[in-house]
């Protein structure tokens, strides 16, 4: 299995080393407005790497993002840069390609691959298409094998599939981060992916410093990209980090790829698409916006081929708490489960946050047992029969031998609170998160 594994990845790898023979086109800059460049005589499709050269003799990179009339548009990735009108643009293929390799681990780098972790240069072992590898949909392999997370609410209760694609929902501050930090430090995977993109700066180093500090950081990779910089270059940090997660996948790997945030990506895009002219469509994201979401998710998951996987996690920021933002329900749509937290949770102090009722793992029967199941459901019922009837009980409106199953959630509410709190630098592995539901809710 592993020697398939192998032959199959250096086939891939052979076939993204193969750099665009086609002739080389020379367009020239006509006008610099708003952040956008406009080229004529450069005719190339979308998402191509471009070079243009300053005033000074060095070249600015650009990326192409779309046309207006027989005009290219252009997006600068390089800041300041001493652009005039005429200037000579040219194709950059290696803009399109991502290095790879075992030197990227334990690096940092930002949206370009550049190292920001002052050590040295990357050692790379070959090329990967920033946009991925087209592939048979039927190579996608089903999710059949639970993936430890470390955290003992969703191993039990959201119980978590080797290739699957969860999102993390939730408002800010209400504890995003620290349920990330929980699941990369208890995960069972070979390689850790982690893309930071428009977070604040300070976040990225604190990120570092007290999530994948120690032994975890020598087989994680992290891409970084604030938020003052440019929207393309948030988007090419999260494709980045997606395309080196693919790399390791045909390895025959188990691959954990974090993406903090998926929003933040929607917002670049939602910059991008406006700029150019596309009409604005529900709460002002652009259609492209919104299509940006399944081409990013899509791409993570279990490859039957080499039989590795990519198990995403994928934070989405609901703004002002709104869980039915457009951002939120796209990305709800498509991924394979959603972690729903919690503001009023969290201002009990119980972390992680996680609201089961509205939480969901929809590969839950297909990587667990029928004991467990039935657990977790007696759980879901003792927390729904609470929350529906929260403002009777609290009112004191609810008089107690009307309902058996209100009478225990009542009874029990705080065993089913006590069972979500877990401190931070807790490890609770699936077993032992399974045998503990099942022992307080089993039937």
């Amino acid at each position: 299995m592993i020697r398939s594994a192998l032959a199959h990845a250096e086939d891939l790898l052979g076939q993204v080393a193969l750099h665009d023979a086609a002739p080389r086109p020379i367009g020239r800059l006509v006008s610099h407005e708003g952040g956008m460049l406009e080229v004529t005589g450069f005719n190339r499709p979308i998402g191509t790497g471009v070079r243009v050269q300053a005033s000074d003799g060095s070249f600015a990179r650009a990326e192409v993002i779309g046309f207006r009339g027989n005009k290219t548009i252009l997006v600068p990735l390089d800041e300041g840069a001493p652009l005039r009108s005429g200037a000579r643009v040219e194709p950059d293929s290696s803009a399109t390609m991502v290095q790879v390799g075992e030197g990227l681990l334990g690096r940092v780098v930002d949206a370009m691959g550049q190292p920001l972790d002052r050590k040295g240069p990357i050692l790379a072992e070959g090329l990967w298409p920033l946009g991925g590898v087209k592939g048979n949909v039927l190579d996608r392999g089903r999710v059949v094998e639970p993936f430890d997370l470390g955290v003992r609410a969703v191993n039990a209760l959201l119980t978590a599939g080797r290739g699957q694609r969860i999102a993390i929902i939730a408002g800010s501050g209400v504890g995003k981060s620290v349920l990330m930090g929980q699941m990369i430090a208890g995960a069972e995977a070979d390689v850790v992916v982690v893309g930071l993109i428009g977070e604040r700066g300070r976040e990225v180093s604190d990120f570092l410093q007290t999530k994948l500090a120690g032994p975890m950081m020598q087989k994680s990779v992290v891409v970084a990209v604030p938020a003052d910089h440019p929207p393309v270059l948030r988007l090419r940090a999260a494709s980045r980090a997606t395309a080196i997660a693919e790399y390791f996948r045909s390895r025959g790997l188990r691959v954990l790829l974090l993406i903090d945030s998926l929003t933040r990506c929607a917002h670049a895009q939602r910059e991008i698409g406006l700029s150019l002219g596309e009409p604005p469509a529900m709460k002002g994201y652009p259609p492209s916006a919104l299509a940006l979401i399944p081409r990013l998710v899509e791409r993570a998951g279990v490859d039957t081929r080499t039989g590795g996987s990519i198990t995403a996690l994928y934070t989405v920021l609901a703004d002002g708490d709104d869980t039915d933002d457009p951002i939120v329900d796209a990305a709800r749509a498509i991924v394979d489960g959603h972690f729903v937290l919690s503001r009023h949770l969290s201002e009990q102090a119980i972390f992680p946050a996680i609201d089961i009722g509205k939480s969901l793992s929809r590969v839950m029967a297909d990587v667990t047992n029928e004991e467990h199941l039935r657990a977790a459901a007696r759980y879901r019922a003792l927390w729904a029969a609470y929350e529906e009837n929260r403002d009777l009980i609290l009112m004191g409106a609810y008089r107690p031998g009307n309902d058996p199953l209100i009478d225990e959630a009542v009874s029990r509410h705080q065993e089913v609170l006590a069972f979500l709190r877990q401190n931070q630098k807790e490890r609770i592995d699936l077993d032992t998160s399974m045998n503990a539901l099942i022992a307080e809710f089993g039937a």
